[in-house]
């Protein structure tokens, strides 16, 4: 069992972010633990919401943690509210990295080609700080391009584009990479990039190519939070030893049969109801 730190926001009313991936990660068999960035009472498509941000917590929560020798085998950041946040956390990720914590990245900034409301250039600039420390961060598409500064396309990348991309967000720092919702030659896809050395975190298989491409249908239904969902599968895969390309694989696999059961439900800002879904995990 390795026990999972999740830095992100904590949404009331919907079944996203940490509410999405708590059960998860609980269910595959990690001691889960939380540090919320944020209190949010319910997803922002509803036009109206309300949020706390929890920095002074944060600020507080660590340094009580440290003294009672609190220790995590993984971390994996989300949300960030604020630059102040996104440094404090970029910190507190270089100290446990440091002591052999693998870090996980998930850059969340935007989607669709522009940036979150709220989110800033300098935010931008802060989260490719934190990629730096990640041993695996999987950005969506639009995250990439704003990570590394290329043009955004509707119509997606080559092959040989993607593998630059990818190549680019390595030299920022990133010892592997998975990039969601691509569109490749035509294809929806995930692609990735294993570390060029062996991980302590986690496996790789290093015979079977420095990329890879994983096809799938695009299923026209358009739920919140299953990128979270993604996320917590592929990491609590991965911790369980499992490699990143089959754990990738796993995650994609997953999502789709959670978006088939549930694609008639009529909210889909709440997200899918994870805890009546375990048994697709």
């Amino acid at each position: 069992m390795k026990q999972i730190l999740l830095i992100n926001d904590v949404v009331g009313y919907s079944h996203v972010g940490m509410v999405a991936m708590l059960p998860i990660l609980t269910y595959l068999g990690h001691p889960t633990y939380n540090l919320p960035t944020a209190l949010v009472s319910n997803t922002l498509d509803y036009g109206k919401f309300n949020v706390l941000e929890t920095t002074e917590y944060m600020r507080g929560a660590l340094p009580v943690w440290h003294q009672l020798g609190f220790h995590f085998d993984a971390v994996c950041t989300g949300l960030m509210f604020s630059e102040e946040q996104a440094c404090l956390v970029a910190d507190y990720c270089k100290q446990l990295h440091a002591e052999g914590t693998t870090i996980f990245v998930d850059p969340i900034m935007g989607d669709a080609g522009r940036l979150y409301n709220g989110m800033t250039e300098r935010q931008v600039e802060l989260m490719r700080d934190m990629v730096s420390v990640a041993d695996l961060t999987f950005p969506n598409y639009t995250e990439a391009c704003y990570l590394t500064d290329t043009p955004y396309s509707a119509d997606g990348m080559t092959w040989e584009e993607a593998c630059q991309m990818l190549d680019r967000l390595v030299e920022l720092g990133a010892k592997s990479v998975v990039i969601t919702s691509a569109r490749i030659d035509g294809h929806s896809c995930v692609v990735g990039r294993r570390s060029n050395e062996p991980l302590s975190g986690f496996q790789q298989d290093l015979s079977d190519g420095l990329y890879f491409r994983l096809d799938y249908e695009e299923i026209p239904v358009l739920f919140h939070g299953t990128g979270d969902i993604f996320s917590a599968v592929l990491i609590g895969h991965l911790m369980k030893g499992e490699p990143l390309k089959e754990s990738t694989q796993t995650a994609m696999t997953v999502v789709s049969r959670l978006i088939e059961r549930n694609r008639d439900l009529p909210d889909k800002c709440r997200g899918i109801p994870i805890e009546q879904c375990l048994d697709l995990l």
